[in-house]
Parts: C-alpha cells; structure tokens; sequence
C-alpha cells in the first residue's frame, strides 16, 4: 500500500507541470500586448502634433494601461512558476529582478490587487479627462458613477486583502 501511496504522491507532484502551457500563454499574451502597444503609439505619433493635449495625454495613458498589465503579467508568470512548478534557473545573471524568488503567493495577490487598483485609476483618469464628453452622453452619469463605483470597490478590496493577509501575518507569527 506504501508503494502506492508513494506513485500517487509523485503523480500529484509531477502535475504541476501541467502549469507550464499557462504560464507560455501568458507569455505569448505579453507578446500580443506589445503588438497592442506598438499599434496604440503609432496611432498616437500624429495625434501629438496635431491634436490637443487631452487626446495626447488619453493616448499616453493608454500606453501606460497596456505596459501595467505586460508587466502584471510578467509578475505572474514569474511568481506562479516560481511557486507552483520549479525555480527559474537564471544563474548568476545580474538582470535577474531582485523581487524575483521573494514574491510568495500571499505577496503575489497583493501585487495583483494593486496593479488591478492601478489600472482602475488610470481608466479613471481617461473618464475625468474626458468628463465634459461622457456627462454630454444619455448615460455620462451612470457610466461616470459605474466607473467610480468599480474604482472604490477595487480600492476597498485591495485594502481588505492587505488587512487580511497583515492579520493573517501576524497570527502567524505569534504562534511561532
């Protein structure tokens, strides 16, 4: 019974290889972001010169919201794989990201949450840019406060998640 009781456990073990395609299409999606990337700054070069400064700044901002979820992304790739499938071998490299290694899941939600936060605030900046357009719209107020709303709740989570993980932390510490 020891014996498959033992083949079992390294069954269950070897099954976090099955992460791997994830993590590659995370990967692939960071690719498809640059492709995003790329077009939104080429879209952007003649709204530079010749348009006014809130469309530039709405332009920038979005190239700023496509580079926080490339590198959200790349935070989760690194902390998954690191935590759930094997430690990135990068040797002595001195790019080596000193967070990498370090980012425990615990750490990992919270880096999420905040990005999410983030990226919620930057959206919310585009809507106060244009609030003069979307107030002018049949439903400005119900997409303005939607947008809000969203914002507060994010920012309420990311708050409560921080608090939860911070009591958490400290239960464990004091049975040690």
């Amino acid at each position: 019974m020891k014996r498959v009781e033992l083949a079992l456990e390294h069954f269950m073990f070897a099954s976090r290889w099955l992460l791997v395609p994830f993590y590659i299409g995370l990967v692939a999606g960071i690719g498809l972001l640059l492709v995003k990337f790329t077009k939104a700054f080429f879209t952007l070069l003649p709204v530079v010169f010749t348009g006014g400064g809130s469309e530039t700044l709405l332009g920038v901002l979005s190239l700023v919201d496509i580079a926080l979820v490339a590198n959200l992304l790349l935070i989760i790739i690194f902390a998954g794989y690191e935590n759930f499938v094997s430690k990135i071998d990068t040797g002595d490299s001195e790019d080596r990201p000193s967070w990498m290694g370090n980012v425990s899941f615990s750490d990992l939600k919270l880096k999420l949450i905040g990005s999410i936060v983030a990226i919620s605030g930057i959206e919310l900046l585009k809507y106060f840019i244009n609030v003069k357009e979307v107030l002018a719209t049949e439903n400005g107020n119900y997409q303005l406060a939607w947008v809000v709303g969203i914002h507060f709740t994010l920012v309420f989570s990311g708050v409560m998640f921080a608090l939860m993980d911070r009591i958490a932390g400290g239960n464990h510490t004091s049975h040690n």
